[in-house]
């Protein structure tokens, strides 16, 4: 009776998790996978359809445009992420005064609303009345930048706010990483002449690769998932350029009430995310260390 007692209790344990998982993750993906195979505006009766929602959105442009922008968006603000928050860490877990001040000054974009965010730098980056360019133009007597109606700059604008906002947050994650790997490998490549650069690449970075792979993933599902930051910077624009996949479902969904096309969208951004995922894995070997 024990024995059996002693069974059942680890699964008793998780039993509250898996109900939450299931209702409020698990069921409405499988409601939301159901939706796509109709055609719904929400209101009336459901139209089987089938995989005609799916079909169509090969062929619709502004979801191709959409989906293009979220990977090209992905690609380059994931790296840029881990590259910042790391640089971060790597400097505040040396001995320089004041680091703990320093955490949290970079650890406080993490701490307000996205919304707030967007409209903050959008106020900073006002063709007409931002702060930028007024510096720009009064005390270097450049022209003023199209932050955000340039489509190039549009781009890179969202690009860099979200790594402003978002590297922080990442590099709490990556100085524990490095507070949890031992003096004793870097006390020895002291010994035997090491430099800086040669610990990082040798100690540092093997020994940090599930932490790496944790914030790769992590980033990612944030990244492909950014609605509110860029809905407030740009609206999207220009003329479409930095509309991302949230934020086509959301329009198509909610302002077009095409619940199946929206659903199908949802569908295939979690196949992406899913696949992403995989192939990090995949690449960091699982995330477990270097043998050697």
């Amino acid at each position: 009776m024990k024995r059996l007692e002693m069974k059942i209790f680890p699964y008793l344990m998780l039993l509250p998790m898996m109900i939450i998982f299931t209702m409020f993750l698990f069921w409405p993906a499988l409601n939301g996978f159901w939706i796509s195979l109709h055609n719904w505006d929400g209101l009336n009766e459901m139209t089987f359809v089938g995989i005609d929602n799916y079909t169509r959105l090969i062929n619709d442009r502004n979801f191709v445009r959409a989906f293009q922008g979220t990977m090209l968006f992905t690609a380059i603000t994931v790296p840029s992420i881990y590259v910042v928050s790391l640089a971060l860490a790597l400097m505040l877990t040396r001995k320089i005064r004041l680091s703990g001040l320093f955490r949290a000054i970079f650890y406080w974009p993490t701490m307000i609303s996205s919304i707030i965010v967007g409209l903050s730098w959008r106020f900073l980056l006002g063709e007409s009345f931002g702060l930028v360019n007024y510096v720009l133009v009064t005390f270097l007597g450049m022209e003023p930048v199209r932050w955000m109606t340039n489509t190039n700059m549009a781009m890179f604008t969202v690009i860099f706010v979200t790594t402003w906002s978002l590297a922080g947050y990442y590099m709490v994650m990556l100085i524990a990483g490095i507070k949890s790997i031992s003096e004793t490998y870097y006390e020895a490549a002291e010994i035997d002449g090491a430099s800086f650069w040669q610990q990082f690449f040798h100690i540092t970075l093997p020994l940090l690769r599930p932490m790496s792979l944790l914030v790769l993933v992590l980033s990612t599902v944030t990244v492909v998932r950014s609605f509110p930051l860029i809905l407030a910077l740009t609206g999207g624009g220009p003329a479409g350029h930095t509309r991302f996949m949230v934020q086509q479902i959301h329009e198509t969904g909610f302002s077009r009430l095409q619940m199946g096309s929206a659903s199908a969208m949802a569908v295939v951004l979690f196949v992406v995310l899913a696949i992403l995922t995989a192939v990090q894995f995949r690449l960091n070997r699982g995330g477990g260390q270097d043998a050697t």
